[in-house]
């Protein structure tokens, strides 16, 4: 019997000059209707980005972000290139890229969901991780004094491959995506001391987040380029559709 496993795709664009950026933030409204016609399409958002390395309040006006949860690997395929939203991003990006992401762990909720629909995982290739929360008005200017510290030891990591921050509402809204050469790489990040530690440690003990989710996910697809990407992170196209 043949079975498809849920695929995952998040999708960058860059935009380049005030009229293609003014654009790409108004699709951030207008390309909404078109978004929940997407066949095979379970759960989108569309999000903004922050500057420097991503992880700080300040939004980044030239990149955005498209993230789709799909039934298949081949509707995550087929949407990311011909519909609508996807083409017209496109059409006026600079530059884009996608990664196809499969999920093989998941907790919380987003938007009071479980988007995510775990696959065993094959533990081979490089593994993304993304975190996702709506901080709590009262404790936003302290969760936003300890980002750049956590911004900093990320990108001084040599092992990292990718990393941005990306969110649907500024300040409140906060989405951190990661991309690591292998989970232990990525364990050990997160067991070491410093900003990182302190900050999970004060969001435990603070019940800053009124909504948090954290996920894992192989990455088994890309499509397009982006800077400072030197190499594929997976072969692409790919044989993604599994059986049973």
């Amino acid at each position: 019997m043949e079975s498809t496993m849920q695929c995952v795709s998040l999708s960058l664009f860059r935009f380049d000059g005030v009229a293609a950026r003014s654009w790409a933030f108004a699709m951030m409204g207008a390309a909404r209707p078109s978004m929940a016609r997407v066949p095979g399409l379970k759960f989108w958002k569309l999000c903004g980005s922050g500057t420097g390395e991503g992880f700080t309040p300040f939004p980044n006006t030239a990149v955005y972000a498209v993230l789709g949860v799909f039934e298949s690997d081949s509707a995550a395929r087929e949407a990311t290139k011909t519909a609508r939203a996807w083409r017209l991003f496109r059409s006026r990006a600079s530059e884009d890229w996608t990664l196809f992401l499969r999920p093989i762990s998941a907790r919380g909720a987003w938007s009071g969901e479980a988007p995510f629909r775990i696959a065993e995982d094959s533990g081979d290739g490089p593994i993304a991780a993304l975190t996702r929360a709506t901080i709590k008005p009262s404790v936003a200017a302290r969760f936003w004094q300890r980002v750049p510290d956590i911004s900093e030891v990320i990108g001084s990591d040599p092992n990292v491959l990718f990393k941005i921050g990306i969110g649907e509402v500024p300040l409140l809204h906060q989405i951190t995506f990661s991309v690591w050469p292998d989970a232990e790489s990525m364990a050990q990040f997160a067991r070491n001391g410093g900003p990182h530690s302190d900050a999970i440690r004060a969001v435990r003990t603070g019940a800053w987040f009124r909504e948090e989710l954290y996920a894992r996910f192989r990455i088994v697809g890309e499509m397009g380029r982006w800077p400072g990407i030197d190499a594929r992170l997976a072969p692409d196209p790919a044989p993604l559709e599994a059986t049973t």
